[in-house]
């Protein structure tokens, strides 16, 4: 005896040998954050502190004196010296070029600049660092009259 398979039931039989299961998830290649105080694996209540320094020599009319530049040998012992200590955890520098208008003045004054870039929580303590910085700068390293200060919130994980 012979026995007859309809076509429809073979055309299903081959049609789902074609389909596929979706891929296995991979939860080795999953991260995992693990942190610890310094360096939270997520955390709130943190700023991303901008700080503009004036370095190179001050280029432009003024009625004032102008600020000598400040060598890399010198930055770099400022930033040993005042700002590692205050931020030992990390921190960014930036090579940049800077400009404004004192009051009064015809044209802006041109210099180099360096931008330091800090994440830190938004403390009074950690304030009071990125302002004893800006003070140092100003009376001890260059005699500048300002240090921008920009502050903003920001979310981190490390």
């Amino acid at each position: 005896m012979r026995l007859r398979i309809p076509a429809l039931v073979i055309s299903v039989a081959l049609l789902a040998g074609c389909a596929s299961l979706p891929p296995a998830t991979d939860t080795a290649a999953t991260a995992s954050l693990q942190g610890d105080t310094a360096r939270p694996a997520q955390a709130q209540g943190w700023v991303r502190s901008e700080l503009y320094f004036g370095v190179g020599s001050e280029d432009g009319p003024s009625t004032r004196s102008q600020t000598d530049a400040i060598s890399e040998e010198q930055w770099r012992a400022f930033l040993d010296a005042e700002v590692t200590p205050r931020f030992p955890d990390g921190l960014t520098v930036f090579d940049a070029y800077g400009q404004w208008l004192f009051r009064g003045a015809a044209a802006p004054n041109r210099l180099r600049t360096k931008v330091l870039v800090v994440l830190h929580e938004d403390t009074p303590q950690r304030r009071a660092d990125i302002e004893a910085i800006r003070l140092r700068f100003r009376k001890q390293a260059t005699g500048h009259q300002s240090v921008l200060w920009s502050r903003q919130p920001v979310e981190v994980s490390f």
